[in-house]
Formats: C-alpha cells, sequence, structure tokens
C-alpha cells in the first residue's frame, strides 16, 4: 500500500514539473508550499507596515499632546482637526496595532512563512499533507486582512477598545464611537483569521506526523520544525477558545444575549441585559491569549535554534531538553493565562495558583536561553545578518522575561498593572524577539526562497539600528511604568504627577520614528535582492538540513527524482573522524543529513 503511495506520489511530482502552470497557478492560487510561504511573508511585511505606521502616529500624539502635525490630517482624515489628533482615534490606532502586529505579523508572517517553507523541505516531502487546505488557509488569512484594514474607512472608526476587545466596551455598539461597525468588522475578520490559522495548524501537524522521508525519525528532526509542530498544536487547542468568544461577543452585539453583559446603564438609562459576565470574556479571550505569546515566540526560537548552531558551527548544546522545554512551553502555556486578570477580582488563591504556574515557565524559557549560550560559546561564529539577529533575540529573550517574573506574582502585579511597564514587557518579550526572528528567518532562507542573497552590508545597519533603537524604546517605558504612568491614555496633560515623564515620552518617541525609519532600509534590501541580488548557491552556508540539498531552480515537488535518506540527526557541524586528525569529510566543517555514516566516523546517539 505505502510502495502504491509513494509511486502516485512520484508521479504527481513529475506530473506537476511537467505540466506548464499559467500565472494565476503558480503565484495566485498556488498549492505549492514555497510559493505559499512568500504570499505569507509579503502579506505579513505588507501588514507590518501598516502596523508600524499607526505605532509612530500614536507615538507622536504622546510625545507632543495636542501639537499639530499634517500627517495627521493626510492620514486620519475626519478623526484629525487642524492636524489635531481626535481623542476617539487614538485607543483605535492602540487597538488595531495591537491586533495587526500580534495576528497578522508575528503569527501568521512568522509562523505561515517559516511553517511552510520549511516542513516539507527539512522533513524530506514533496509538499504539505494536503496543498489546496493550504492554499485555502492562506486566502481566508488574506480575506482576514482586507476586512481588518477595511475596518479603518468605516465612518464611525475602526474597533477601539484595546486589541483585548474587552466587555462592555466592544459588546455594546452605542458605548462609543468605535463600537459601531468597526467592532463588528474586527470580530468577522477574526472570525476568519481563526479558521486560517485552524486549517493551517491541522496541515503542519498531519505533514509532520506522516510525511517525514525514509530516515527522519523525530529525534532527527531540526529543532524547527519540532517548534513549529508544537506551535500547530497550541493553535489547535487555543484558537477555537478565542473563536468562541468572539461568537458569543456578536450574539451579544446583534441577537441581545447576555453572556459577557450584566446590570448596564448608559446615560441613566437601564439596559436589559442580566446575569453575564465581563471577566467570563476575560477567561476566554487569555485561554487564547496567552498561549498565542508562544505561538508567536516558538516558530522564533526554532528558527534561532537553526542559526545559531549553523553560524556557530557547532550541534546545537542539548538537542533533547531543547525539545523537552518546547513540549514543556507548551504544556504550562495553557495553565497560565490568570496572570493577565489578577486584578479583575479573581480569587486570591486562584491568583497563587497562576503565580506558581508563571514562574514554573521560568524553567524551561532558560533552558533554552542556557543552551543558546553554550552554543555559542567558543563556536567559530559566523557574524551575518541572521546570526546577529538570532544573539539579539537571545538579549531580548532574557531581559523582556526578567520582568515577566515581576508581572507573574499576583502581588508585585497590582502596583504595575496596565501601565508602560507591562507594554515595556510583553513588546520585548514577545513582540521584539518574535521581530528578530522574522528578520533572522528570512536573511537566513531568502537564498532558499529567492534563489539570492540579501546584500549584508544593509543587513548589518539594519540590525544595528534596530538593536539599539528597540532597547531605546522600550527600556525607558519600564520605569515610567514603575512611577505609574498608565497605558492607553492619549495624554498625561492632566495629570501633574506626570509632568516630569514628559521629557521620557519623547525620548522614547524618537527612538521609535529612528527604528520605524531603519526597517526601510530592510525593505530595500528585500525587494532589491529578490531582483538583482547576487545569485545563490545550493547551500550557501554549508548547512546540514534536508532543504539544502534541494535544486536553486524550485520545481513543485522539491526533488527531482528520489527524496533523500536520512543517515544522521540536524546538526553535525564540526564532527571529528576517529583519529580526530580531522573533520569526517575531510576540510569540510559539517556533514548534511543524507549522507550516510561513514568508516572513519563514531555513530553518535542524540
Amino acid at each position: 500500500m505505502s510502495v502504491a503511495l509513494e509511486h502516485n506520489a512520484e508521479n504527481h511530482a513529475h506530473e506537476h514539473h511537467d505540466h506548464k502552470q499559467t500565472f494565476i497557478e503558480k503565484y495566485i492560487f498556488s498549492t505549492d508550499h514555497k510559493m505559499i510561504s512568500k504570499q505569507y511573508l509579503i502579506t505579513g511585511l505588507i501588514m507590518g507596515i501598516i502596523g508600524i505606521a499607526m505605532s509612530i502616529l500614536f507615538r507622536l500624539q504622546l510625545a507632543w499632546p495636542g501639537e499639530s502635525f499634517w500627517i495627521f490630517d493626510v492620514l486620519l482624515g475626519k478623526f484629525s482637526k487642524d492636524g489635531v489628533m481626535d481623542p476617539s482615534i487614538y485607543l483605535a490606532l492602540v487597538t488595531i496595532h495591537g491586533t495587526i502586529m500580534i495576528f497578522f505579523v508575528l503569527t501568521a508572517g512568522l509562523s505561515g512563512t517559516f511553517s511552510n517553507l520549511l516542513i516539507p523541505l527539512q522533513i524530506g516531502a514533496r509538499d504539505m499533507a494536503s496543498g489546496f487546505m493550504n492554499m485555502i488557509s492562506y486566502w481566508l488569512f488574506f480575506i482576514s486582512s482586507v476586512i481588518m484594514l477595511g475596518s479603518l474607512f468605516v465612518e464611525s472608526g475602526p474597533a477601539s477598545s484595546g486589541w483585548t476587545v474587552y466587555p462592555p466596551l466592544s459588546a455594546l455598539p452605542q458605548a462609543i464611537s468605535g463600537s459601531g461597525l468597526g467592532m463588528t468588522l474586527w470580530l468577522v475578520s477574526m472570525t476568519f483569521f481563526i479558521a486560517s490559522s485552524l486549517l493551517g495548524s491541522l496541515n503542519y501537524i498531519v505533514t509532520v506526523l506522516n510525511l517525514r522521508t525514509k530516515g527522519m525519525s523525530m529525534t532527527r528532526l531540526p529543532l524547527t520544525v519540532w517548534a513549529f509542530f508544537v506551535t500547530a498544536i497550541i493553535g489547535v487547542v487555543s484558537f477555537p477558545v478565542l473563536l468562541s468568544a468572539a461568537l458569543l461577543l456578536l450574539m451579544d452585539r446583534s441577537f441581545g444575549t447576555s453572556f459577557f453583559l450584566s446590570d448596564i446603564y448608559i446615560q441613566g438609562e437601564v439596559l436589559a441585559y442580566q446575569g453575564g459576565s465581563p471577566v467570563l470574556y476575560e477567561h476566554l479571550f487569555w485561554f487564547l491569549g496567552h498561549p498565542e505569546v508562544y505561538i508567536v515566540l516558538l516558530p522564533a526560537l526554532g528558527i534561532t535554534s537553526e542559526v545559531i548552531a549553523t553560524n556557530a558551527r557547532k550541534p546545537i548544546f542539548g538537542y533533547r531538553a531543547m525539545i523537552a522545554s518546547i513540549l514543556a512551553i507548551a504544556f504550562l502555556s495553557t495553565v497560565v493565562w490568570g496572570h493577565h486578570m489578577f486584578v479583575s477580582g479573581m480569587n486570591p488563591f486562584l491568583g497563587s495558583v497562576f503565580t506558581f504556574t508563571t514562574l514554573l515557565i521560568a524553567i524551561p524559557s532558560a533552558v533554552k536561553a542556557f543552551n543558546y549560550i553554550t552554543t555559542l560559546w567558543k563556536g567559530n561564529l559566523q557574524m551575518n545578518p541572521g546570526m546577529l539577529f538570532s544573539i539579539g533575540l537571545v538579549s531580548t529573550f532574557i531581559t523582556g522575561g526578567l520582568t515577566g517574573i515581576i508581572l507573574g506574582d499576583s502581588t508585585l502585579d497590582i502596583n504595575v498593572h496596565d501601565t508602560y511597564f507591562v507594554v515595556a514587557h510583553f513588546h520585548l518579550v514577545m513582540g521584539i524577539s518574535a521581530l528578530y526572528g522574522l528578520f533572522a528567518g528570512v536573511y537566513h532562507w531568502f537564498p532558499k526562497m529567492f534563489g539570492r542573497m540579501m546584500n549584508k552590508n544593509l543587513g548589518y545597519v539594519h540590525f544595528w539600528v534596530t538593536a539599539i533603537g528597540a532597547y531605546g524604546v522600550f527600556f525607558p517605558m519600564h520605569f515610567i511604568g514603575m512611577a505609574g504612568l498608565p497605558r492607553r491614555y492619549y495624554t498625561n496633560t492632566a495629570f501633574p504627577y506626570f509632568d516630569d515623564l514628559a521629557n521620557v515620552n519623547v525620548l522614547i518617541t524618537v527612538f521609535a520614528i529612528i527604528t520605524a525609519a531603519v526597517q526601510l532600509v530592510f525593505l530595500y534590501n528585500f525587494i532589491y535582492s529578490i531582483f538583482y541580488g547576487k545569485k545563490a548557491t545550493e547551500n550557501p552556508w554549508k548547512s546540514t538540513t534536508l532543504e539544502w540539498t534541494t535544486p536553486v531552480e524550485h520545481i513543485h515537488g522539491n526533488w527531482p527524482g528520489e527524496l533523500p535518506t536520512v543517515y544522521r540527526w540536524s546538526y553535525d557541524y564540526s564532527k571529528r573522524n576517529k583519529n580526530d586528525d580531522d573533520y569526517v569529510i575531510p576540510g569540510q566543517d559539517f556533514v548534511p543529513q543524507n549522507i550516510p555514516v561513514q568508516e572513519n566516523e563514531e555513530e553518535t546517539m542524540h
């Protein structure tokens, strides 16, 4: 039976190879995982530009409240009067910025791109388990993006209740202008997004379990594939919970139900809602919301494992410990959601339980950090842009994680909850770290995606300005947060207590503008290199994993002829022969996975 299936797969691959595809078949409604990964990446980058532009708009307002900026008139339309931002649009910008960056850039843009590109290539498969389902998942994501952007042009304004869309603001269309049609579109967009994520995740899980090539056991998989695989499992477990919350919220908004609403008064009018609880919504939201942090982070950590091992020319330290830490993070991430709700009136005993599980998750996270540092230690480091961004991720993962210990403690959290301290923490540990993982992945696998190399010098400029700028933005935020400055206020001028912090907000905004501007260097490098970059060789980084054994010229089916057979784990770098007088392959400090065990080497178990 399996022989017949393999034979059909071979024939199928050859049919695809011979069949001349039209432009629409090849570039738009493609079922080839490599093309779908590019679609995810380019859509994610476009959404990222929009998300970053929004952050600059509200940072200008925070640094110079009430000042006139011509850019507000150009971009905000009726929500700007004589260049001064309307207060009602401020929270909407924060809401859509958060939504775009977390879901559309860091979930779909990162996981969608690299899961699609690398899972079939690194496990030795022709394609995903279902190419059609893969295509549908991308197009649902695209429709979701269009609806989210469309909500920006609604007359009453886009959704404005923070990216967490807590009721009652999100449940009562009459609450504020941003609770109207814009909010409904937000919920519809997220429904499409969740459907896309679930289809993609199921595809990734089935592909990893069923389509590994001969010899590719689970303990020979690269850590990237492990990270994508476990991320997909977390998504399948937790995304349906957010879908249920969104659907119940839509029912509260449109059909008169009371899932999340209880006794409510608006302008003296008593509404007919009773029996619901906004805290129930918080539980449902954060049951996805915290695993979402790791849905964003794990793929970035997987990419970092691969890039650091390749560029340190050393085997990854503690391969099995790294897998165990990924599995431990996946489990623990589903039992810590309550630490977002310490000030919601939660039972103090329950708060102590969530404090315990939150501090527990520091252990597998620390395992990953120590293992990266040990892999770098005494390595023959190749400092290309991908490696620099990976090292940058280790830095922000540690600095952001340290503040998580404060926020994870129910007593300490009360003082800094809903201040800029929280903003600083999650931007460093989740936002910047995941973005660094995205950039590392793009620089490292760009030759595999486009057959060309990116400009290294522009990559260095991109890294150093981004690294300094990111700390310049988020490091001072810890201090204004400790001083009590609340987040999501469009101006703090009404509180003389915060006057001394005004200059810090100006400093943060200047760093934010510089950091945003340098992303244009990356965009230029990316677009220019697709067409005019130096042509790539088959294995430019001298890497051991299977994707570098495929031809530079893409074919549907990945490998011409037979699929490769795997004989060893993914990290045979700098492996010496039995006599210790040379490498296993003389003069070559890496052994690809498809090379059989040599007579002059000792077979090692990992």
